[in-house]
């Protein structure tokens, strides 16, 4: 694939949720409090009166933690205006604007926190980079979060395999523009593992809410799904109906100089 067509692919793919936005609330994790504490924790004691942006909200997945922790001063910002609707129906307290990652609707120094969940991969590292600092107070923080399946777990891995279920995005790319920006520090990382509750058809429509699958066609996205099903199916881990799906969440955080 050269250069150009992996661009169009990724645009596109970045562009599919609109389509699966209703799936995608009813069946994406949320993230676990433990590294939400701890991505906001230099802004203790004072987290209560200080304005937070989620940037790439989505369906406020992240949103939603966030309100727990600053009801009154959580801002969600997300291009796709279906996503948005699903944001705005869920939370309709929030303040929800649409807007790009890369021309982020909000005045300069106007938030405390960028929080940005499943999606900095999809955004232009640097110009998202620029922009972030240009509408963060100095002594504020980011946080990158990516929740993944755990492929050290052995029936995890062989389900990518199965499936065909691989990164394509390159999700740490996110340093061209965090490490290379003079007005932030250096990036610190955390990685917690943890499980939610799952059923063998929840995790194939979670599966369905990914972008490399939601672009197939409808021959190939029921080929993939009945291909995940039957391995599911095999395996003795689902021999009850319910399982643990291993997760692991990875937070990457840096403190605005």
């Amino acid at each position: 694939m050269t250069k150009d067509s992996h661009t169009i692919a990724k645009s596109a793919r970045a562009r599919s949720f609109g389509a699966v936005a209703e799936a995608y609330q009813a069946h994406r994790p949320g993230y676990p409090d433990q590294v939400i504490d701890w991505a906001l924790a230099p802004l203790r004691p004072r987290l209560d009166h200080l304005s937070l942006l989620d940037l790439g909200a989505g369906t406020g997945k992240l949103t939603a933690a966030l309100l727990r922790r600053s009801a009154a001063g959580v801002i969600a910002v997300e291009p796709d205006p279906e996503m948005l609707a699903v944001l705005r129906a869920t939370l309709p307290g929030v303040r929800a604007l649409q807007g790009q990652a890369e021309n982020i609707p909000l005045p300069d120094a106007s938030v405390h926190a960028v929080l940005v969940g499943q999606a900095f991969h999809w955004f232009d590292p640097v110009a998202a980079t620029a922009e972030i600092v240009r509408i963060l107070r100095p002594g504020g923080v980011v946080a990158l979060l990516w929740n993944i399946l755990d492929q050290s777990i052995g029936w995890v891995h062989d389900f990518y395999e199965t499936t065909g279920w691989f990164d394509r995005v390159g999700r740490h790319r996110e340093q061209a523009g965090l490490a290379a920006h003079p007005r932030l520090s250096p990036t610190t990382r955390i990685t917690l593992d943890s499980s939610v509750p799952m059923t063998i058809k929840g995790l194939l429509d979670m599966l369905g809410t990914f972008s490399w699958i939601s672009t197939l066609d409808a021959t190939e996205q029921n080929t993939a799904i009945d291909r995940a099903r039957a391995y599911l199916m095999s395996r003795p881990e689902m021999s009850s109906g319910e399982f643990e799906l291993p997760m692991r969440t990875t937070v990457l955080r840096v403190e605005r100089r």
